[in-house]
């Protein structure tokens, strides 16, 4: 997978969270969007759904550490650069 498609996968992400949350202006990529409810417990399965759809991979919860979903980098290096291994 090509950096520039990595790239619009990201600012599709980026733009999601930007929509649920029209307070925010951006968001860096090492905010933590869980310990600052940028996502919440409910929304949180949703965002899943939206990251498969955007990966094009299915995201096994059991496999991937909450971690991997805290910050846009971590979702970047976990779950992105890794459909492009």
């Amino acid at each position: 997978m090509s950096t520039s498609t990595q790239q619009q996968q990201m600012d599709q992400i980026k733009s999601w969270l930007l929509a649920k949350n029209p307070e925010m202006q951006d968001i860096d990529p090492d905010f933590d969007i869980i310990e600052n409810r940028v996502i919440d417990s409910l929304g949180f399965t949703e965002f899943i759904l939206f990251l498969e759809e955007v990966s094009g991979r299915e995201i096994q919860l059991f496999t991937e550490s909450v971690n991997a979903f805290r910050t846009l980098r971590s979702i970047q290096d976990n779950i992105i650069n890794s459909t492009a291994a």
